[in-house]
């Protein structure tokens, strides 16, 4: 008998180290979900932990799971769609080609920019009627793999990915190529759409939703006027439970988490950066939204553990931002920071005046494009090129010239300190960034880690320490600081031990992580580390000798 008891023993013991053994060929998990809180600082969850009274929300992590407190992006372009693209690829911009939101692409037009994720070869798909039709969306721009797809071709098309957000690039470019479907909204209505890049005609179950009246419903609980869902329900909890309510619809409609594989869906949370740019990261409003979104993510945690085999212990989460932010100008200056706010479309028409004094006297030219992304600098192209001006020089030209022309056109707020005047500390041209003739210092590796072919002729500027384009009551983000590089990093799941970390970290490990942990490539340009350190240990099964 104890023999026997040896022997069941040690089956019941092989048989747990096989469980224990994750790859996602087998459905072990079940399920990834990736969720990304847009514009969500690294200190939030720590400065407001005892906010948090869900099991499931942010204690999720913060108790349950792997929590980093010190997780930086590794370069400068601190933006949405970049910080989207680096998660959903391990890589940064050097890899993956997303510089900002949007650029000018002479290739395509010379009357408007295009954003990360604008392709005219697609429609959009389920706009309602009246609706202004865009150009469709895909991940064209896109120069990776991500987590995504990688999970796609490991498995032969087995395998069910899905990106849903509020923002097309957030829903696209962290999901990535090989995707069933990205999902966002149509910013007035509120209904969700897609392109044709995927899809000719809404899903039935997406169609249904839109029809549903929960749109109409969130518009009315926070009592907007119906002109813009995008702005009016997006800043408050409300968005936050309407969007996960639709990554519900999607996950239960397509059974994602119930196949013979691994099956995945990336949700960016937008809500947290439509509120955050009007009211800055300290308004009590941002903390009360904070505490909503706890309270919705413990309602959709709670529901996945009934609708994904297994439950919960079959499924595996990442949460992190795509971007920090800066304190409101405004407050910073009240505490004797250097902030202050200056006019980036004013800078630009300033620079055009004085480079028309210098290039073109009486003949006024529009040497710098308005509609690019600050903190870039796009130039016309076809205006020096008239004055047989190459792409080198140009940016030299400007990039010489702007810190002299800020401070003489950019007062800054009034009475504020001497040493808090808006200034420009430093300026790249392309032609620099591409060539890689960057400072052999920590800056430097930001600023190559951002370079992309993308957007023309351009130069980058770093403005000073918490000074922002803008008012002085809002924020914004997309500088090398550390306020715009921190985001949290954190991991729930069985594979991952629990507790709180305080190694360095950045957002490219998460599919680094995950694509170890799984068994298949990483993504094709990613650059992470695999966080061997929150890994539970695995045990191999070794059989038993023959007599």
């Amino acid at each position: 008998m104890r023999l026997l008891g040896k022997a069941v023993a040690a089956a019941a013991i092989a048989a747990a180290c096989v469980s224990a053994v994750a790859d996602e060929y087998h459905a072990k998990p079940k399920l990834v979900v990736i969720v990304v809180l847009d514009q969500m600082r690294g200190d939030y969850l720590d400065r407001y932990r005892d906010d948090f009274k869900t099991a499931n929300g942010f204690n999720l992590f913060l108790k349950k799971g792997a929590h980093f407190t010190d997780c930086y992006y590794d370069y400068a372009n601190t933006h949405t769609a970049p910080g989207h693209s680096t998660i959903g690829t391990g890589a940064y911009t050097d890899g993956h080609g997303i510089q900002a939101n949007q650029w000018w692409d002479f290739s395509r037009s010379t009357e408007h920019v295009y954003s990360s994720v604008d392709d005219d070869d697609y429609k959009v798909v389920g706009a309602p009627a009246g609706a202004t039709i865009t150009p469709g969306q895909s991940p064209r721009n896109l120069m990776a793999s991500t987590l995504g797809d990688e999970i796609v071709l490991a498995t032969h098309g087995e395998a069910k990915v899905f990106g849903i957000s509020l923002k097309d690039r957030a829903a696209i470019l962290t999901s990535g190529h090989a995707t069933q479907g990205a999902y966002w909204i149509d910013q007035k209505s509120g209904h969700f759409i897609t392109s044709t890049y995927w899809m000719n005609d809404l899903p039935a179950y997406v169609a249904k939703f839109n029809a549903s009246g929960k749109a109409e419903a969130a518009a009315k609980e926070v009592g907007g006027k119906g002109q813009n869902f995008y702005n009016e329900v997006g800043s408050t909890p409300a968005g936050i439970r309407y969007e996960l309510e639709f990554a519900e619809n999607v996950i239960d409609a397509e059974q994602l988490g119930k196949h013979a594989v691994t099956d995945m869906v990336t949700i960016s949370l937008s809500s947290t950066d439509i509120l955050g740019h009007a009211v800055g990261p300290n308004d009590p409003k941002q903390r009360a939204l904070l505490d909503g979104a706890d309270v919705e993510l413990d309602k959709f945690f709670t529901w996945l553990n009934t609708h994904v085999d297994g439950g919960m212990a079959n499924v595996w989460v990442a949460m992190s931002g795509d971007h920090g932010v800066a304190p409101a100008v405004g407050e910073t200056q009240k505490l004797g920071m250097p902030a202050n706010t200056f006019s980036y479309a004013g800078l630009i028409d300033a620079m055009n005046e004085e480079l028309t004094k210098k290039l073109s006297p009486g003949n006024p030219q529009k040497f710098l494009l308005q509609g690019g992304e600050y903190a870039y600098f796009p130039l016309d192209q076809r205006v020096w090129e008239k004055l047989h001006i190459s792409e080198a020089d140009a940016e030299n030209m400007v990039a010489a010239m702007l810190p002299e022309v800020m401070a003489k056109t950019q007062p800054g707020l009034s009475g504020s300190k001497p040493s808090s005047k808006p200034l420009i500390r430093r300026v790249f041209t392309k032609v620099q960034m591409a060539s890689g003739d960057l400072p052999n210092n920590d800056l430097g590796r930001l600023l190559q880690h951002s370079y992309s072919p993308n957007g023309g002729w351009q130069v980058f500027a770093i403005f000073g320490e918490y000074q922002l384009p803008g008012a002085a009551t809002g924020t914004t983000h997309y500088s090398p600081y550390s306020y715009d590089r921190h985001v949290p990093l954190d991991f729930y799941g069985s594979a991952f031990i629990p507790g709180t970390y305080h190694d360095r970290v950045a957002p490219v490990d998460i599919a680094a992580t995950f694509a170890s942990l799984l068994r298949i490539n990483q993504p094709s340009a990613a650059v992470g580390h695999v966080l061997t350190n929150i890994i539970k240990p695995e045990l191999e099964t070794v059989a038993p000798k023959g007599k």
